[in-house]
């Protein structure tokens, strides 16, 4: 499985396993582990699509390919790699995804107990499982272990302003570490510098200091 990794000259540093937006390993998710690699962490992003034929260009065929259980496989995998580095020794880990990689993050929130972190950037589709499953990332909500932080725009649609309430609503109603941050005149995609017209530098700037914040708290670092 092809993985994008950078890994910071240190000693020991906390880890973050980066869960890719529908299109893929492309400029702007390489761009967030450059930065969370100059923030000092060991930055692990695979690729949930290397099981499929590298001529499909459609971003929601591709997609609808995926399966949950080989998405929990695959994260793992990443996660498995950041302990076994031998340039440094990673500590904590958490996991931050964008869109669909806002989905895996929550799902993984739940799958795996050892992460320590979890920020989930406007996650849609929460409410279906991929795959031909019947248990969705929502369904899963009960075994969720460590604190999550979510970025959404109200101008967005999936996940939508109720999406997101509900989501939020179930979160309190199981006592689970949350906290969300919403923000006007803003849809989906508003970190995605490579969109112009989803791109808003304001809100970008913000959520991604609220979620460097998060990140130093949880993860120690």
């Amino acid at each position: 499985m092809r993985t994008y990794t950078a890994v910071p000259a240190s000693l020991k540093a906390a880890g973050i396993i980066v869960a890719h937006h529908g299109p893929g390993l492309d400029a702007f998710m390489q761009d967030v582990v450059h930065r969370l690699f100059r923030a000092g962490y060991a930055v692990a992003m695979p690729d949930l699509y290397h099981r499929q034929p590298t001529d499909i260009a459609d971003t929601y065929q591709r997609m609808a390919l995926l399966t949950d259980d080989e998405i929990i496989r695959d994260m793992n995998a990443a996660f498995v790699h950041l302990k076994g580095l031998t340039e440094c020794a990673v500590g904590a880990i958490g996991v931050v995804g964008f869109c669909m990689g806002g989905r895996t993050a929550y799902l993984m929130a739940a799958a795996a107990p050892e992460l320590e972190a979890c920020c989930v950037f406007y996650g849609g589709n929460l409410t279906k499982a991929f795959g031909g499953g019947t248990i969705t990332p929502f369904d899963r909500t009960k075994e969720i272990g460590c604190p999550i932080i979510g970025f959404f725009g109200n101008e967005d649609t999936n996940p939508s302003p109720d999406d997101v309430n509900a989501l939020e609503a179930e979160l309190t109603r199981l006592h689970k570490l949350h906290e969300f941050h919403r923000y006007k005149d803003a849809g989906h995609a508003f970190l995605n510098f490579t969109n112009a017209d989803r791109y808003r530098t304001r809100p970008a700037r913000v959520a991604w200091s609220e979620m460097l914040e998060f990140l130093h708290q949880h993860l120690r670092v």
